[in-house]
């Protein structure tokens, strides 16, 4: 549009010019455009390349899970024993619109031969966004708009949970260096209780985070700056801050198409559950309340089982969905 603003603009000033000695405006204008065009030409290949690094990381993967509590800040506090999971793991593109990405991770467990698929965290990318989920503690999620000068040229991650209710976001712009690693980093956001810790512990209510993705050529690195924080009403105190080093490595999974088959079968009904949640971004929502348990009894499991029986095909999408629907409505409630 610039581009073609300015060569309108050239063409009308040539036609109007008359025979000065300073410069023409016909001879102005060539920079002019030329300029245009090479910045228009700059932006669409920084914006290919963020997408690039953002679509490298799906594949199939052997994964480490690395949390560690280093730095206790609360008097008396005593660190947590470190948390290493290993896993293997096949994340999938499920949507790519250009300035929007969808990948859905995929763990793989159980013996090697006979494999168990469990749907894990989805992450959605997209370009100079309008909005952002922000956690608020207990449950309560906003909207928040973005900022045009926030927005420009960077991308928002949205990470959801096993069962696509959402666990995160931020806003940053992606850097990459004269090596091909390109990172995105945004500044610190809150997040619920990892399940990790969810059902194991009740001594604080957030994780204020900075989650850092970087992409190199043998995969992709995951890093969280936690600080676990006691909220008491308007006053935060921070417990304990830990360090996460997720890890990808790319490798060649023998099982990785039982991943891919589980998704084929299951893709319908998860499509469902997401546009719930969706409604709640997109709807005019500002403020929602997302009612669960450690445990998962209450929206977690329910929703899981119902993508089970869709995958041994004892119901159809519509079908489990209907099932699952009444557990969603029961623990999402709006709130303005």
């Amino acid at each position: 549009m610039k581009t073609a603003i300015l060569a309108a603009a050239a063409l009308t000033l040539a036609g109007c010019a008359t025979t000065t000695s300073g410069p023409t405006a016909a001879s102005m204008a060539t920079p002019l455009a030329d300029a245009a065009l090479a910045t228009a030409s700059q932006d669409a290949a920084a914006f290919e390349r963020d997408r690039q690094a953002i679509l490298a990381m799906q594949g199939e993967y052997a994964v480490t899970f690395d949390f560690r509590e280093m730095v206790p800040i609360a008097p008396g506090y005593e660190l947590a024993e470190p948390k290493l999971t290993p896993a293997r793991e096949v994340v999938i593109v499920v949507e790519d619109t250009g300035d929007f990405i969808m990948l859905q991770h995929l763990l793989i467990v159980g013996e090697a031969a006979n494999p168990f698929i469990v749907k894990h965290w989805r992450q959605d990318w997209r370009y100079q966004p309008e909005t952002v989920l922000a956690f608020q503690g207990f449950d309560d999620w906003t909207v928040e708009a973005v900022s045009a000068a926030e927005a420009a040229a960077a991308w928002s991650q949205t990470v959801y949970q096993v069962d696509d209710s959402p666990r995160y976001a931020a806003v940053a712009p992606w850097t990459h260096d004269a090596d091909g690693v390109s990172t995105w980093e945004p500044p610190v956001s809150w997040r619920p209780l990892p399940r990790r810790d969810d059902t194991t512990r009740d001594d604080y209510d957030v994780i204020a985070a900075v989650n850092r993705h970087t992409v190199t050529a043998w995969g992709w690195i995951h890093e969280q700056d936690n600080s676990k924080l006691v909220l008491d009403g308007y006053v935060v105190h921070e417990l304990v801050r830990e360090t996460g080093v997720n890890t990808y490595r790319r490798t060649d999974l023998s099982n990785d198409q039982a991943a891919r088959d589980y998704w084929t079968a299951t893709e319908d009904y998860w499509a469902l559950v997401r546009t719930r949640f969706e409604a709640l971004e997109t709807d005019g929502t500002r403020r929602f309340h997302i009612e669960d348990d450690a445990e998962g009894t209450q929206l977690y499991g329910p929703i899981l089982e119902a993508g089970q029986r869709v995958l041994f095909g004892l119901s159809d999408a519509e079908a489990a969905f209907a099932e699952a629907e009444p557990y969603l409505d029961s623990q999402i409630t709006i709130v303005r």
